[in-house]
């Protein structure tokens, strides 16, 4: 079976993408490998706001279970200009469970485009994956 074809996103999408990405660059050259998430998560944020960029943190996302909304439910790290979802991690290596973290968030979110952005890598390009649904 051939795999669906993905939309491509908008102009705008992708050049806030390109700021998320150069904002991971900025922070990871500054500060390097090896330090806990929540000392990249506001770093990165400020990054992103001297782009100009609007973002949120720790946003939860509710749990909708058998039709029932439940308070106790998910945090994403980033949401940025309220449609792109960015993970922050600072792990050995990036696992499928985080892939599928940041899946279902953006199933959950309806959007479209999230990142993770694993910190704890010699080249950060290395540390950015990007995921389009």
């Amino acid at each position: 079976m051939a795999n669906p074809i993905v939309k491509p996103l908008s102009d705008d999408d992708e050049r806030i993408a390109k700021l998320i990405v150069d904002s991971a660059f900025k922070v990871h050259k500054t500060l390097g490998a090896g330090l806990f998430e929540n000392v990249y998560e506001p770093c990165f944020c400020h990054e992103l706001q001297k782009h100009g960029l609007s973002y949120e943190r720790q946003v939860i996302v509710p749990l909708v279970y058998d039709g029932i909304k439940f308070s106790e439910g998910f945090r994403l790290d980033v949401l940025v200009e309220k449609r792109i979802i960015c993970e922050i991690k600072s792990v050995d290596k990036l696992d499928n469970v985080h892939l599928a973290q940041l899946l279902t968030y953006l199933k959950l979110t309806e959007n479209r485009l999230g990142f993770l952005i694993n910190f704890n890598v010699n080249l950060i390009k290395n540390g950015i994956r990007r995921v389009i649904l």
